[in-house]
């Protein structure tokens, strides 16, 4: 990837757009190697009138049963409603969008998700928006506390007070109300980080390039830690169930899923957050004590991970 500065010569919707670019590039190449298959991303470059982008897809790997990077880029005025939502003061903007979704083949790698968008108004006002976060089939204590901390650290690096406002709001945006309980374990949600409100460009700019930095790297650990585990049937089913889950916040909640509908962008862009398959059982085993039950126990808001043991803190899991 080019160096920060040789990027930053360039005006700043060139300089999103073409790290985007670069991105993309990175972390295909990166996530096949984490895949050890034979299996590489499938390219679907496209072009229209208001943007172009590209999708990338790698399905049926060693590690990776659907691996995905899309890229998109959009200029022009947006319906009304979709303006409103992004908080623009008038429809016309350029927006650079980037979003990846991982789904693993062994039920106990947990699904891996980044986005980070820039937006221009019209006016000239700007911003970043992302989220890095993960969805365990399976809740991990250690490793939620491990990504957690990988998460605070980064934040701490760029402004202090980065992880407390932006770890709610991941257990905000990752909510299910229709369950009462969040998709996993979340992770970090900035809206609209703004240019010259928040920061420099080039210093809001640093944190989401470590952002995207940041999104394989910590992959690649919980690959390595969960990838060569033994599972059963029993696992798998569950795992079709969680992926269900996946596919109703892509389809019902998600900004990335409308923003793509809205901007005119390929629907396998668009979906790239559904997962190869799903299941929705009328009834799912609860008895006490097994991982299925005690998963969904952690699928809640406000747990503080960053605590050497979660359970220490008032709200912690039930047996029933």
């Amino acid at each position: 990837m080019a160096a920060p500065d040789t990027l930053l010569s360039a005006p700043p919707r060139a300089v999103a757009e073409r790290w985007m670019q670069q991105l993309q590039n990175e972390l295909c190449r990166q996530l096949t190697l984490l895949d050890g298959s034979d299996e590489v991303f499938e390219h679907d470059d496209w072009e229209h009138a208001t943007g172009h982008g590209s999708t990338r897809v790698l399905q049926h790997g060693d590690v990776l049963e659907k691996g995905g990077v899309a890229f998109s880029v959009f200029w022009g005025a947006l319906a009304a409603e979709t303006a409103r939502q992004l908080r623009l003061p008038s429809p016309t903007c350029f927006l650079a969008r980037l979003h990846a979704v991982q789904f693993p083949r062994n039920p106990w790698v947990p699904i891996a998700h980044l986005s980070v968008q820039y937006v221009e108004a019209e006016n000239g006002e700007a911003w970043f928006g992302g989220s890095l976060d993960l969805t365990p089939v399976y809740v991990d204590r250690a490793q939620a506390h491990w990504f957690h901390a990988q998460l605070a650290a980064l934040c701490q690096a760029h402004n202090a007070d980065y992880y407390a406002r932006f770890k709610p709001a991941a257990d905000n945006y990752f909510y299910l109300p229709h369950r009462q309980a969040m998709l996993g374990i979340g992770g970090l949600y900035f809206d609209q980080l703004g240019v010259n409100k928040d920061g420099s460009f080039a210093q809001l700019f640093a944190f989401v390039r470590q952002l995207g930095l940041t999104y394989t790297r910590l992959y690649n650990v919980l690959v390595h830690q969960n990838a060569d585990r033994p599972f059963n049937t029993l696992n798998k089913r569950w795992q079709v169930v969680r992926w269900g889950h996946y596919a109703e916040f892509s389809l019902l909640l998600d900004r990335d899923t409308r923003l793509g509908l809205a901007t005119g962008v390929p629907l396998a862009n668009t979906l790239l957050g559904l997962p190869p398959q799903a299941e929705w059982p009328g009834q799912l085993r609860r008895e006490p004590n097994l991982a299925e039950a005690q998963t969904q126990q952690w699928l809640r808001p406000g747990v503080n991970w960053l605590a050497p043991d979660p359970e220490l803190r008032e709200g912690q899991p039930s047996d029933s």
